[in-house]
């Protein structure tokens, strides 16, 4: 990362986050704290200036969270309601976090910072090193009718309470007539079968102008409640019987069930090991598929600066990429030390030198501006430059020298070669003649967690096979595709370079913008380059502004990671059921995940019938991944993308939905955590420590195993 720190500026003392204390009301009678935001920041918990940190902020209302999204903030998670308080979760320096507190913006935490990633990595791999030096591992199992005399009317939508690591959690969700009343209220009275109660408030959640629905995340119970009845301030009233979250249980897994086959943190060059050793291991059962688009590669055009950043500095690139012979080409201005000398430019071994122009009383005058147009002008082949914003005309250009350099900082033994995304084809009758199943995950390059649960996944189909009779069943009635590392050069990137990165490292910005300082900002967000529902329809959630943490390239399909993914599904029409690993937040999703803002239109809404058969699936998935270690993925946050997360203009799984007619669903690993000491939940942000993602990717590669039974038993029933 050494390389990217020089490019920023010099940052100057440190920030203390404020300490953030929102009240929330307490339970009335017996009952527990209501699931409010109760966050305070540690005592001393400092960001500096320059410093990146992925943080969940507070801020002082939804329009001020969705002008945030609007700006094209880095936001990881959110805007999401806890309590009374409105939180997102974004990516930010310290500077910009002073920013945003200055605006009315709280800390709430700092999930994680930058480098912190790296560090844990490391210690995976060195924790694996240590495990496999030891004993040798066994990859054994592990285990009513509304009240019309009221002035509103209203509606449960959701009434469920489950039980997590021993604590017994509620959810609801009511709509009221009331739609357009901002200051109504509602509250919720739980009550048990042995007569304890409590009560919890609701908050109102708008989305692009419109009322949903009001809601409060998951309550601490002291038991199964009988009975939730919720009351409003303009005394509309309405009682519910909850039913049990997610209310399904899957079979019991085998005596001498194999799993456990991750050990840690896994870079592109690692998972690409793993491939090829499954496709000699498990040869009548696997294919390794190259998919037809290479990606342009971990490695970038090499740039510096000729000249003071801070005053006058013109950028100069190279056309070609540093590793192609850029990186350490010397660039140059020099005073020629004479009167009226005219400016040139020359390139001769490995040097590009400016020689200034000077007048009569022998004073450079060429600016800054002057020098750009003629190095791209004299070597359109070779060298792009521009003078950076604000330094160009009027500024003279100084004498300078500096070195090119890409910036990158993997070890030599990564790549930087066009790189071949592949994919595992797993099942006895590889031929598309059974129902296919596809996961793919790290689309987006931060989300480590991902490939270790599609691996994982794999790796049990495969080892199962010959051991387990339900395993060889499944593959017997099925093939499953998966593809671990849909983006792999963002990913190189993000392990080696900045742990933030999200997008790929096509830079298709132009002019200043290709400025270097930018160079943790560049690229396409994979999954907002597809071609349904995109922004190019004008689809809200992406971004045509090449910086932006979700900007969807120069066109629909335009980068080869998304090409990939929508080619294999074409080349194989067997598919029927696909779903893409994301990371982080706990949820589980379908669509329509895209809507235009005004009038928060939506795409078509799946019928009566499919939407029924998305939600009972979803429910055995969601009971699947609980079974690892009791983590429930929230009834909240389970539904179509629109209704649980927000819009996510041209993602992967509505092209497959609606091109393409596959049932499709999105995951987000990484269930927020429950502080029973705190009395909140904790978020775990994209890298947690590696025990954290591995037990990630065990639940989740449940609820994979879970989807091709799900598929053997549609086609079973000729569904």
């Amino acid at each position: 990362m050494t390389h990217r720190r020089r490019w920023a500026a010099a940052g100057t003392g440190t920030l203390l986050a404020a300490a953030l204390a929102v009240t929330t009301p307490g339970a009335t009678a017996a009952g527990p704290a209501s699931s409010g935001v109760a966050a305070v920041v540690a005592s001393g918990e400092r960001l500096a200036p320059g410093e990146t940190a992925l943080v969940r902020l507070a801020v002082p209302d939804r329009a001020a969270a969705d002008r945030l999204v609007a700006s094209g903030a880095d936001v990881a998670a959110g805007p999401s309601r806890r309590g009374g308080v409105v939180t997102v979760d974004v990516v930010l320096t310290g500077r910009e976090l002073a920013a945003q507190q200055r605006a009315g913006a709280r800390l709430v935490q700092v999930v994680q910072r930058e480098g912190q990633g790296t560090a844990r990595y490391a210690a995976s791999a060195r924790a694996a090193a240590a495990a496999a030096r030891g004993p040798q591992r066994t990859a054994a199992a592990r285990a009513g009718a509304a009240d019309v005399a009221n002035p509103d009317v209203l509606a449960f939508g959701q009434a469920y309470w489950w039980t997590s690591k021993g604590q017994t959690f509620a959810q609801v969700q009511v709509g009221t007539s009331a739609t357009d009343d901002p200051d109504l209220e509602v509250e919720v009275t739980w009550r048990t079968a042995d007569g304890r109660s409590g009560t919890f408030p609701l908050v109102r959640f708008v989305d692009a102008g419109e009322y949903q629905f009001h809601y409060a995340l998951p309550v601490p119970v002291p038991g199964q409640p009988v009975a939730l009845t919720a009351a409003s301030s303009l005394g509309g009233t309405k009682t519910a019987r909850p039913s049990a979250w997610p209310g399904t249980t899957p079979p019991d897994l085998p005596e001498g069930y194999q799993s456990d086959f991750i050990d840690a943190y896994m870079a592109p060059t690692e998972v690409k090991a793993r491939i090829a050793r499954l496709g000699r291991q498990y040869r009548d059962l696997v294919t390794v598929v190259d998919l037809p688009h290479r990606t342009q590669g971990y490695r970038r055009t090499a740039t510096a600066y000729l000249g003071d950043p801070a005053t006058a500095a013109v950028v100069v690139e190279s056309v070609k990429f540093g590793d192609q012979g850029m990186n350490g080409v010397v660039v140059q201005a020099v005073d020629p030390g004479r009167r009226n000398r005219p400016l040139t430019a020359r390139y001769r071994d490995r040097v590009l030198t400016v020689q200034l122009a000077t007048g009569a009383d022998g004073a450079v005058y060429s600016t800054a501006d002057d020098v750009a147009e003629l190095v791209s002008k004299r070597f359109p082949n070779v060298f792009r430059a521009f003078a950076r914003a604000g330094q160009g005309a009027g500024v003279v250009q100084p004498s300078a020298a500096a070195r090119l350099d890409d910036g990158l900082d993997a070890p030599a033994g990564v790549s930087r070669r066009p790189w071949t995304v592949q994919a595992l084809r797993i099942g006895y009758h590889r031929d598309g003649s059974r129902p296919g199943v596809l996961a793919y995950s790290q689309e987006h390059a931060r989300e480590w967690a991902t490939p270790l649960v599609t691996l994982e996944f794999a790796e049990r189909l495969l080892a199962n096979a010959r051991t387990d009779e339900g395993t060889r069943e499944l593959l017997e009635e099925t093939e499953v595709f998966v593809i671990p590392t849909v983006n792999p050069d963002g990913a190189n990137y993000s392990f080696y370079d900045e742990n933030f990165q999200r997008k790929n490292l096509d830079d298709w910005c132009e002019g200043a913008q290709r400025d270097p300082a930018n160079a943790s900002r560049i690229g396409v967000d994979i999954n907002r380059n597809y071609a349904t529902g995109s922004v190019y329809d004008g689809y809200a959630g992406g971004s045509l502004d090449c910086l932006s943490g979700t900007a969807a390239g120069p066109a629909e399909l335009s980068e080869p990671e998304s090409r990939n993914v929508i080619d294999l599904a074409r080349a194989n029409p067997s598919i029927r059921y696909a779903l893409n690993v994301h990371s982080y937040g706990g949820y589980f999703m379908w669509s329509p995940g895209a809507y235009k803002a005004e009038g928060r239109v939506t795409l078509p809404r799946p019928s009566i019938e499919t939407a029924a058969s998305f939600l009972s699936d979803a429910k055995r998935i969601v009971g699947a991944i609980a079974r690892h270690r009791g983590t429930v993925t929230w009834p909240s946050n389970t539904g179509p993308v629109v209704d649980v997360l927000y819009s996510a203009a041209g993602n992967s799984a509505d092209q497959l939905y609606y091109d393409l007619d596959i049932t499709a669903w999105d995951f987000e690993v990484g269930n927020d955590l429950w502080d029973p000491e705190e009395q909140e939940w904790q978020a775990v942000g994209f890298q947690p420590p590696y025990e954290e993602a591995h037990e990630e990717a065990m639940e989740y590669a449940e609820g994979l195993v879970e989807l091709v039974r799900i598929a053997r038993d549609d086609a079973q029933d000729g569904r």
